[in-house]
Parts: C-alpha cells; sequence; structure tokens
C-alpha cells in the first residue's frame, strides 16, 4: 500500500441523510420539485412531484452522491436538477478532510458486490439497515493517494465504458441484421404463398394456475411454464412443476411436445418457445397445438417477422397487451410442407451465425465487467 491507510466505520468519514417518505395523496403528476424515488434512480422514468419545502437536508442537487439501498441497490453521483429524494435513498456526505467523494463512490460500487455476496446469491430483494452500512468497515488512505487511485479508476472505467458501448453496439447490429434477414425472408414468401390465421389452422388455448394455497397441486411431474420463461426457440426445464390434481382443478392445459407457448402480456408480449416435452402453462401464455402439416418452428419464425409490426399496433397503450382472440387471428404465410422445411434449413444456418457472433459479444461484455470488478478489488486492498 502507498501512503499510511486507516481503518475507520462508514459512520466516522461520512454522514448518511435519509430521504422522506410519501404517502400516495402527497405525490403529484406535476409540481415544483421532482421526487426521486429508487426506480428513478436506475431505469423508470415515469416521474412523481411535490410542492412542498421541507428541510434542506432532504433534497439533493447535481453532484450530490446517492445511495439507494432497498431492493435496486447502489451508488450514484446525482447529475440532474435539484430534487427531493426518496427514503429509500441516502444522501452521502463525506467529510472533505478524510475521504474525497469519488473515492468514496468507487469504493461502494466495490462493496456493494461484497454486500450482495453476503446477502446470498439467491436473494433478489436487498436492504440494508442504516445502521448495519454506518458500522462497515472502510480502508482509507490519505487524500493524494485517493486521488491518485480515482485517477487511475477513472481513466480505466471510461476505456471499459467505450468497449462496452461498443460491444452492446455490435450485439444490437447481430441481432438486427437477423430479424431483418427473416423479415425479408417472409415477406419474399408472402405473395407466393396463401396466408392463413393461426386459429384456422391450430388449436390455440390459453393456460392456467393452479391456486398456490393448495400444496398438493404443486411439487408434481408436469412441467409448469410462465410467460417470464418464454425466451428462446425451444423451452427448458421450468422452475415449477405442477400435479394431476393441480391440472385438474385449475385451467392449466397439458400440451404435447412441438406445441408452441406464446406470452400474450406487457413485455412478455409475443416471446414465444416450442415445448421441449410435454408441458402446462399459465394463462399469461397462448398454446398453439400442431397439425401434420405444420412445423411449429416455421410458425415462430413467421409470427417473429411479424412482431415488430404487431407490436407497433399496440404502441400508446402502457400495457402491450395480446388477447387470445388477437393471437388467434395473426395472419402468416403458409407454403407446403416441403417448402416450411427449406425455408427452415436456410434460416437456422443464418441463426447459427447469429448464436456465435453473441456469445461472443456476451463473453467479452462478461470479461470487461469482471475487468472493471478486478480494478475496484485492487484499488481497495491496496494493490493498485
Amino acid at each position: 500500500m502507498s501512503g499510511q491507510w486507516g481503518q475507520y466505520k462508514l459512520r466516522e468519514i461520512c454522514t448518511l441523510v435519509n430521504g422522506r417518505a410519501y404517502k400516495k395523496p402527497e405525490l403529484l403528476a406535476e409540481g415544483k420539485y421532482p421526487v426521486l424515488r429508487v426506480g428513478n434512480f436506475f431505469t423508470n422514468n415515469h416521474w412523481y412531484y411535490s410542492d412542498m419545502e421541507l428541510e434542506s437536508d432532504k433534497y439533493c442537487d447535481n453532484g450530490d452522491l446517492l445511495y439507494a439501498w432497498s431492493a435496486s441497490f447502489g451508488p450514484q453521483i446525482w447529475t440532474g436538477r435539484k430534487v427531493i429524494f426518496h427514503y429509500h435513498i441516502w444522501k452521502v456526505q463525506p467529510d472533505p478532510a478524510l475521504i474525497d467523494r469519488n473515492f468514496l463512490f468507487a469504493w461502494f460500487l466495490w462493496d456493494t458486490d461484497l454486500i450482495k455476496e453476503d446477502q446470498g446469491t439467491g436473494t433478489t430483494m436487498i436492504h440494508v439497515a442504516k445502521g448495519s452500512m454506518e458500522d462497515r468497515d472502510i480502508l482509507v488512505p490519505p487524500l493524494p493517494e485517493q486521488q491518485r487511485i480515482v485517477g487511475i479508476l477513472d481513466q480505466a472505467f471510461e476505456r471499459i465504458a467505450t468497449a462496452k458501448a461498443n460491444t452492446e453496439k455490435n450485439l444490437r447490429n447481430t441481432r438486427a441484421l437477423f430479424r431483418r434477414h427473416l423479415e425479408l425472408v417472409f415477406d419474399k414468401l408472402g405473395p407466393r404463398s396463401v396466408e392463413k390465421s393461426l386459429g384456422d389452422i391450430a388449436e390455440v388455448q390459453s393456460g392456467g394456475t393452479p391456486s398456490v394455497s393448495e400444496k398438493t397441486y404443486w411439487g408434481g411431474y408436469i412441467p409448469w411454464y410462465s410467460s417470464g420463461e418464454l425466451n428462446d426457440t425451444f423451452t427448458i426445464e421450468p422452475e415449477r412443476k405442477i400435479s394431476n390434481a393441480g391440472l385438474n382443478n385449475s385451467n392449466a392445459k397439458l400440451f404435447p411436445k412441438g406445441s408452441l407457448l406464446v406470452g400474450m402480456y406487457d413485455t412478455a408480449a409475443l416471446k414465444m418457445s416450442i415445448l421441449d416435452r410435454d408441458g402446462a402453462f399459465n394463462q399469461a401464455i397462448a398454446g398453439i397445438k400442431p397439425n401434420n402439416q405444420i412445423e411449429m418452428e416455421f410458425i415462430l419464425h413467421a409470427v417473429n417477422a411479424k412482431k415488430s409490426k404487431l407490436l407497433l399496433e399496440r404502441r400508446g397503450v402502457r400495457q402491450k397487451n395480446l388477447s387470445l382472440g388477437k393471437i388467434k387471428e395473426i395472419e402468416i404465410p403458409l407454403p407446403s410442407i416441403s417448402k416450411q422445411r427449406a425455408v427452415l434449413a436456410q434460416l437456422r444456418g443464418v441463426m447459427n451465425e447469429t448464436q456465435r457472433l453473441t456469445s461472443l459479444y456476451q463473453q467479452k461484455l462478461a470479461a470487461l465487467e469482471a475487468l472493471k470488478k478486478s480494478l475496484l478489488h485492487q484499488a481497495f486492498t491496496g494493490k493498485l
């Protein structure tokens, strides 16, 4: 370690200030101050507002160090306008005589992963008590050494962010190229084939969920899928299974291997997978049972080729829901079975190359994230 590092409790080098809890009537559609909630802290662009004038420590402004401590989790340096921050966020006020704000921010990034490890890899909802956070140990070097470390991290993280942005762009382009190829294949096929609706060529039914209070309905041998598990050409082992009693006492349907499952609601709308085994499914899924003259993988690609158009028609609707009736009405070109298989052979070649490139880019993103974590570890163990 360069220079003399001192060990402190977090409370000794900074102050954590809680935001304000709000009752629903206090959150307005418009007003003087935006209310920064945990969702806005990360991904949610829907804001509430307040006209209340509060104590000065209940506001944060550009440059303030913040920490979300409930569910969504971690630090951020606020770069927006003056806002009121919610109770589930701390404003962190460093002691400038002891610690640099940017050094503390980087330490929080490193320590966040340690907290997640402490809570267990399967934990999805993380809550850290204020007293517990204030009691965490932190090694702090002299201010010049802090600033040296921050300079190295800033430079490295800027390069990592650039490499990550380029890789993500390549990943998006790879997927977009396959979607465009898919659309072109079916655009050319359309004029040469009769279009038929899914309801005319296959049995289409929604599923159901057995009562969760009836323990005998769950833990059986029948695979049961939720719409969140539809995201690839074929299904894999589901998270849950139901019993015969669960199947017989609910709207769940048992469909044969080779059937197509189609998500109907919100973010899962038109997500699809083909059953790789006999299975049941919930009410947010439309099951499409094949007949002898349909290749269900062809149907999956045919619907995917129209997916952008079908979802575009739902723009402006907060939930992009597709009813069972709408699923049945989806029209696709249906050539002879031999032509379907020829189209599939062509698409599989392109898919294999797309999947190869996707895997390479995902590996690079994982390596970049691992590099960032390694640099943080070196920085706060005195090895940078």
